[in-house]
C-alpha cells in the first residue's frame, strides 16, 4: 500500500476542500468519498424509492453501479456509466446521502469500492469512516472538526454561493440533525479513530490546515493522540 491518508469529521469542517488542497501540496490523488454515497443518492430519488425504505433502497443497490474516475486532480463520479458529478451537490441530494448511508448493504458496497480505488495509491480519502472503516491501517489519521457555528455558517455560506435560499437556522438545525444522524448510526458511525489526529479548523484558514498537515507527515512523526491542534 502506498502513502494513505485519512480524513474525517462532520459537516462544515473543511473535508473535502482541505483533503483536496493536500492532495495537490502532496502531489497525490484524492477521493471525496461522500460522493460515492451521494451518487447513489440520485439514482434512489430517480427511482422514486423513499431513502426511509430500507428494502427498496438495498435492492436498487444491488443493481446500482457507482464508479470514480480520477482524471488528474479531477473527480468525476458515475452511476451507472453516466457522469453525475455536477448533480450531487444539491441539500436534497445531501439528505438522501445521509438517509441511506445507515443501511449496511449500502456501506457494504461503498466501503468495498473506495478500498479498491485506494489500493496501491498514494492518496488521501475524505468521509465519515475513513480512519475506523476504510482505511483502518492508513498511514496518518486527521480528525477535522469546528464549533457548530462555525460549521453552519460554512454550510450556510456554501449553499448561498450555489444558488440555494435558506436561511441559516434552517442551515444550523439540519447539520445539528445530520451530525446526531451520523453519530448515531448502528453502521460505521461517525467518530474518531483513536489514532487519529485532532485538528479544529474553527480558527484556521484552510490553507493553515493543509500546512500543518503537510508539515505533519513530513515531519512523519504525531503528537499524543489527546493534544488537539487548533
Amino acid at each position: 500500500m502506498g502513502l494513505t491518508i485519512a480524513i474525517d469529521g462532520p459537516v462544515g469542517a473543511g473535508k473535502s476542500t482541505i483533503a483536496k488542497g493536500l492532495a495537490d501540496a502532496l502531489n497525490i490523488l484524492h477521493l471525496d468519498t461522500g460522493a460515492t454515497y451521494r451518487a447513489l443518492a440520485l439514482g434512489v430519488l430517480r427511482a422514486g424509492i423513499s431513502p426511509a425504505d430500507r428494502a427498496g433502497v438495498e435492492a436498487y443497490c444491488a443493481g446500482a453501479h457507482v464508479s470514480v474516475r480520477l482524471d488528474g486532480r479531477t473527480q468525476r463520479t458515475l452511476l451507472n456509466g453516466e457522469d453525475v458529478t455536477d448533480q450531487l451537490r444539491t441539500p436534497e441530494i445531501s439528505a438522501a446521502a445521509s438517509a441511506i448511508s445507515v443501511y449496511p448493504a449500502v456501506r457494504g458496497r461503498m466501503v468495498a469500492l473506495q478500498r479498491r480505488i485506494a489500493e496501491d495509491a498514494d492518496i488521501v480519502l475524505d468521509g465519515r469512516d475513513i480512519g475506523t472503516r476504510v482505511l483502518p491501517d492508513a498511514r496518518f489519521k486527521f480528525y477535522l472538526d469546528a464549533p457548530e457555528a462555525v460549521r453552519a455558517q460554512r454550510r450556510y455560506l456554501e449553499l448561498s454561493q450555489k444558488g440555494f435560499t435558506k436561511d441559516l437556522e434552517t442551515v444550523r438545525r439540519e447539520l445539528s440533525e445530520r451530525d446526531a444522524q451520523d453519530a448515531g448510526r448502528a453502521v460505521d458511525p461517525l467518530r474518531q479513530a483513536e489514532d487519529a489526529i485532532r485538528i479544529d479548523t474553527g480558527t484556521m484558514t484552510q490553507d493553515e490546515v493543509v500546512a500543518l498537515l503537510v508539515s505533519i507527515i513530513h515531519s512523519n512523526s504525531r503528537p499524543h493522540k489527546e493534544e488537539p491542534f487548533g
